[in-house]
């Protein structure tokens, strides 16, 4: 079920986990990275210019509310799940653009589809979370689907733009992602086994700072101009602006869900809720604010599967009682 509780350094295995949690960001954190030693970067290294052209607007979407509450472990499994289905459209766009332009001169040094490709991985926790009908249970929000087209016009009229968005989802994914990985896995509950973050596991990457490293330096020898490299940072700012779109909307979706219950597991009333709605705290309005409500508790008990199984057998030795006295 998810929790409110805060996800803490000290809920981690290592002090490697540590490290990650204290440091994270959802994208990625270019500032204490460089292309390691013998690859001294230059400032007009387009890797350089991301890095500094997206500082500010790479600290916004890391404070936005969605991604503070996430890594805090406070989120929601229907929310997750609905970022999640944000990430396959976008995911699915992308690379079906990368795919139209994987021989691009401006971008075939980045093509790493085994390393990198998300859609394959997305569809199967869509397939976790919502089952084997997924595709026709999930709709492309409004936010995500700015972001698909955006995708695509590029794809189709400026690919060597495309550039700013792989920078920004798959070095992010390597990076802070791996972070979200351990928060969700946690917070919700998930299988150790992966099952519904099959989307943060590279399972082709095997040292992710090294191949980090890699991808800045082919996009480093690319061969643009300085008005096209500033035109990718202007991009990548724009990139990191959707994804605060998508962030923004979930935040708004977040209140309207429900929160999950799992077995074993009885929600109290809070003594805050509706008076007409609680027949238990009308009768108590002066009784301490805290306070548990017996009536939704035991609703909320009757609902559990195995209370109806109780029930259900009971009724059945009732039943057969009344009939063999009747007889």
């Amino acid at each position: 079920m998810p929790s409110d509780k805060t996800v803490a350094p000290e809920d981690f295995q290592d002090t490697e986990d540590v490290e990650d949690i204290e440091n994270s960001s959802y994208a990625e954190d270019l500032q204490n990275e460089d292309g390691g030693e013998g690859n001294r970067l230059n400032p007009t290294d387009l890797s350089e210019l991301l890095k500094e052209g997206t500082k500010d607007v790479h600290e916004r979407a890391e404070n936005t509310q969605f991604v503070k509450d996430f890594l805090k472990g406070r989120i929601k499994k229907e929310l997750f799940k609905l970022a999640t289905v944000a990430l396959y459209y976008t995911y699915s766009a992308l690379e079906e653009e990368i795919e139209r332009n994987k021989d691009h001169p401006s971008f075939a040094p980045l093509y790493f589809p085994l390393e990198l490709h998300r859609k394959e991985a997305l569809e199967k926790d869509l397939a976790f979370f919502y089952g084997s009908g997924w595709r026709t249970a999930i709709q492309c929000s409004a936010a995500a689907q700015e972001y698909v087209e955006r995708l695509h016009h590029l794809g189709q009229n400026e690919p060597e733009l495309l550039v700013a968005h792989t920078y920004t989802r798959y070095m992010g994914d390597l990076s802070g992602g791996q972070v979200l990985k351990k928060v969700a896995q946690r917070a919700l509950h998930l299988p150790s086994t992966g099952e519904g973050i099959q989307f943060y596991m590279f399972e082709n990457v095997t040292n992710a700072l090294r191949f980090k490293q890699l991808y800045r330096a082919r996009m480093n020898a690319l061969e643009l101009d300085s008005r096209t490299k500033e035109r990718i940072v202007e991009e990548a700012v724009e990139a990191f602006l959707f994804n605060m779109k998508v962030f923004d909307e979930l935040d708004k979706i977040g209140p309207t869900l429900l929160e999950e219950t799992q077995e074993g597991s009885i929600p109290l009333h809070d003594g805050k809720g509706d008076i007409r709605k609680c027949p238990y705290y009308a009768a108590k309005q002066g009784s301490s604010e805290g306070a548990g409500c017996p009536f939704h508790a035991g609703v909320a008990l009757l609902r559990l599967p195995s209370v109806q199984l109780i029930l259900a057998a009971s009724m059945v030795v009732v039943a057969g009682l009344v009939a063999w006295y009747v007889i």
